[in-house]
């Protein structure tokens, strides 16, 4: 029972800590089992995979540790962050390292139960090892990943592959000089255990920032903009002559409904960011049929308009990627959505 609570609990009390010192509680719970799974998932993926890797190269048992194992389980483990990524499921850095942690947790716990069945007689020292050592190195490279794939995708437009690939492959050279053991497994897995707390601290505390500014910076300018579009003088603005434009591209109707959509995007923008400073207070600020109605209503709106027309109606927009996510949070938030579906 010692060896099993060694191999296991460490991860585990290091992700509850996490989700403990998140401010915002941004990562719903279904999200955090659901990565745990899709991890274990990878977990087995991978142990299939090396099977038949190990005997296909015919390398030895400390060179396939250093030099194929990391790209395999490192590769895993990314895609499995791309996922909610790409579906605008993590709004903020320090969500990308919950949920990234939790995926290496996940990735964690099912290799280290399958060391345990299969190497029921080892001395304690392994289960140290595995469990304050190369557990939390699971944790920590998937993390690197998530963190680094998120600040990229807050910085470019497009979707892409490109998000992963910088923390891929520090992840990788991570795993590999951990598995490589240039310092002994005891202090390698000491090592991990002193860094990865401040590591987390750092990134915390950047993201507890770009949070209030977003929640801060970004419902005075949605107020703002709002007010505007609402006002006697919209039509005379650069947005306005702009929207007057659309008319001679496309049917009256349609030029109504990108009306429509630009001022229920800035509407439900505010409501998100009124959720997220009641959360920070701890006030649960739940959905009424209102919004409800209103998301419906959105949905609607973007197939009336179509993608040519969103695409014509994107310079007027004030939304980015955050705020394709604060729709996930309120969709959310009522119960309307599960983490894994995509939000337009």
């Amino acid at each position: 029972m010692l060896s099993v609570a060694i191999a296991l609990l460490p991860v585990v009390v290091f992700l509850i800590a996490l989700v403990v010192a998140d401010s915002f509680k941004l990562v719903p719970a279904s999200m955090l089992a659901g990565s745990l799974a899709a991890g274990a998932a990878a977990a087995a993926v991978a142990l299939a995979l090396h099977h038949w890797l190990f005997d296909v190269t015919g390398l030895s048992t400390p060179h396939f540790s250093r030099y194929v194992a990391p790209l395999t389980e490192e590769t895993l483990k990314a895609l499995v962050i791309l996922y909610p990524l790409r579906r605008h499921r993590i709004g903020f850095t320090v969500d990308a390292a919950i949920v990234g942690f939790a995926v290496g947790a996940g990735f964690a716990l099912a290799e280290n139960v399958e060391y345990l069945r299969t190497l029921p007689d080892r001395t304690i020292w392994l289960w140290i090892v595995r469990g304050f050592g190369t557990a939390l190195l699971h944790g920590t490279t998937a993390a690197v990943i998530a963190i680094a794939a998120k600040t990229l995708a807050d910085y470019r437009s497009r979707d892409g592959l490109f998000w992963i690939l910088p923390g891929w492959t520090l992840a990788v050279l991570l795993h590999s000089a951990f598995n490589h053991a240039l310092v002994s497994p005891l202090l390698a897995a000491a090592l991990l255990v002193i860094a990865f707390p401040l590591a987390v601290l750092a990134v915390f505390s950047r993201s507890e920032q770009a949070t209030h500014d977003w929640v801060g910076g970004g419902l005075d300018l949605d107020v703002e903009v709002l007010q505007l579009l609402q006002s006697e003088h919209f039509g005379s603005t650069r947005l306005g002559r702009y929207l007057e434009d659309l008319r001679a591209r496309f049917p009256g109707p349609v030029v109504a409904d990108m009306f429509c959509l630009l001022q229920l995007d800035l509407e439900l923008g505010i409501r998100a960011k009124t959720m997220l400073m009641a959360r920070q207070e701890g006030v649960a600020m739940g959905t009424d049929d209102a919004l409800r109605a209103k998301l419906a209503e959105r949905a609607y709106l973007e197939r009336a308009i179509g993608p040519t027309g969103r695409l014509a109606l994107r310079p007027l927009q004030t939304t980015g990627r955050r705020d394709a996510w604060h729709r996930y949070l309120l969709e959310q938030a009522g119960g309307r959505r599960r983490w894994w579906r995509r939000t337009p």
